[in-house]
């Protein structure tokens, strides 16, 4: 049994005030039925409304309008047939006038007409909230397309009507009783009893009218809130989000002509990332084949760097800055850092021993020559953001917090976060790292000789951030080892 939209708790609850406002309406309101005893009264109502109640909760639970959340309809039927047998009983047993058994009749289908839409509006807050709590959505239209515009005019248009006719039926009831008691219109009884009934009525439906009203609102807002969420997502570069659909409607529509925009602009980046990373791959591999690192070391290194910035992160200082894009970025460019040692002579780069002065003044050009290709492409194909990172890490990866770097002596801040970050990657690597012209070191050691050069060669946050996150470089040494292959070579 399917009872997905069905809220025992609440039902009983709507079908009780029901019960009562009517029961009041009848022992104290209406002229008619205000000539039956309390008696009489409690027991047509709590008859009518408990076998009413039984009926909607163990036959009608599982009902298709139910399952299809269109209580509307179930309980305004409900209601109006329950009325039948009522009106058939003051009809027989008590001489009511059809004027009085048709107010029955309008009355009941009232109440249920108005318990419906507060069962229906508050189910689907329910579903709403339920798929809010698991981030289980609709991204779909699904259904019959409905307007959302038009139910609201036909619900207002609705109530006009209602309040209307109902005051309507009233007065023509009321006058009609006046006409035939005339002693009641005498000594003004009769005149208040018609104004305490117009009065209950019209409280009665503006009751219920805010209460539709306010449920209603709080669909609404619960869409575009969810909807909102959705969008500020995106907003913030996470496009594989999509706005939920929770019915077709303008609201659904609107929500999935965005999802359909998401799609295409969602594979017009993934092409350009895929372009991305096939030219970082090609300058990295470029690179790779005329230097004497490996390509495990590119690997190292892009791990190391994005470690270090998923911790910095952490922190209130670099939140706004080290967003989950950028780390990607970061992590991207990375293999570019030592792009600029294509530009370097063979017997300078591939030199096995120390180089001389002069070698080592060519040799740090290549900081500056990797910056240079690199702004090359960037002023050929527009701006980037990840030409602009890989271009501060090319150039910028050798600079020293104390301003003794190069290519430009930068100092402390004055040197990109990107720099920072890959200048103790970089050192890091070197220092564990077996080479012909050394051995390699252990990680307490390497560990040791960054800690020497915290606030000299390194960014003193960089450092606090590598001692908690060094078991993640320890691994990740681990994973991606040299192969004895490019140890010889």
């Amino acid at each position: 049994m399917d009872k997905s939209h069905y809220n025992a708790s609440l039902t009983l609850k709507l079908y009780a005030l029901a019960a009562i406002l009517f029961g009041s309406y009848g022992g104290k309101v209406c002229p008619f039925l205000a000539t039956l005893t309390f008696t009489e009264i409690f027991i047509h109502v709590a008859l009518t409304f408990t076998t009413l109640f039984l009926a909607r909760h163990f036959l009608l639970a599982d009902h298709h309008l139910n399952k299809s959340n269109q209580q509307i309809k179930l309980d305004t039927w409900c209601f109006f047939i329950a009325s039948i047998p009522l009106t058939l009983v003051y009809n027989i047993f008590y001489d009511f006038g059809l004027d009085s058994n048709a107010k029955v009749l309008f009355g009941m289908a009232l109440f249920g007409f108005f318990t419906g839409c507060l069962l229906q509006l508050s189910a689907k807050l329910t579903q709403m909230q339920e798929m809010q709590e698991k981030g289980d959505f609709n991204y779909q239209l699904l259904g019959s397309r409905t307007s959302l515009v038009n139910q609201m005019i036909a619900l207002v248009v609705f109530l006009l009507i209602i309040l209307t006719g109902a005051l309507t039926m009233v007065a023509v009831k009321d006058i009609f009783w006046l006409k035939h008691n005339p002693a009641l219109v005498a000594d003004g009884t009769g005149q208040i009893s018609v104004i305490k009934e117009l009065l209950f009525i019209a409280a009665i439906v503006t009751g219920y009218a805010i209460a539709v009203m306010r449920l209603w609102a709080k669909v609404i807002k619960g869409v575009l809130l969810s909807q909102e969420r959705a969008l500020i997502d995106v907003s913030e570069g996470r496009l594989d989000t999509r706005l939920p659909i929770f019915s077709f409607d303008e609201f659904g529509t609107a929500a999935s002509l965005t999802n359909s925009m998401l799609d295409s602009l969602q594979f017009s980046q993934n092409e350009v990332k895929t372009t991305r990373d096939v030219a970082i791959v090609s300058l990295s591999a470029l690179a790779e084949s005329r230097d004497n690192e490996t390509g495990a070391h590119i690997l190292r290194t892009q791990e190391y760097v994005k470690a270090l910035a998923e911790q910095l992160s952490l922190s209130s200082k670099y939140k706004e800055l080290l967003t989950p894009t950028y780390i990607e970025l970061l992590y991207k460019s990375a293999p570019l850092h030592d792009v600029g040692k294509v530009g370097i002579p063979d017997n300078i780069l591939l030199k096995p021993g120390k180089l001389t002065d002069e070698e080592f003044v060519i040799m740090k050009g290549h900081a500056q020559i990797g910056a240079d290709a690199l702004s090359i492409a960037e002023k050929q194909l527009g701006t980037s953001s990840f030409l602009q990172v890989a271009k501060e890490i090319a150039q910028s990866h050798h600079e020293k917090w104390d301003g003794s770097g190069y290519p430009k002596q930068l100092v402390g801040e004055d040197i990109p976060l990107s720099g920072r970050l890959m200048a103790l990657a970089d050192v890091y690597d070197a220092l564990i790292s077996k080479r012909v012209y050394k051995p390699a070191f252990s990680h307490d050691k390497a560990k040791g000789i960054i800690l020497e050069g915290q606030g000299t060669h390194f960014d003193p946050n960089i450092v606090v951030a590598f001692l908690e996150v060094e078991d993640r470089f320890v691994e990740i040494a681990a994973h991606f080892q040299d192969s004895s292959d490019d140890i010889a070579a």
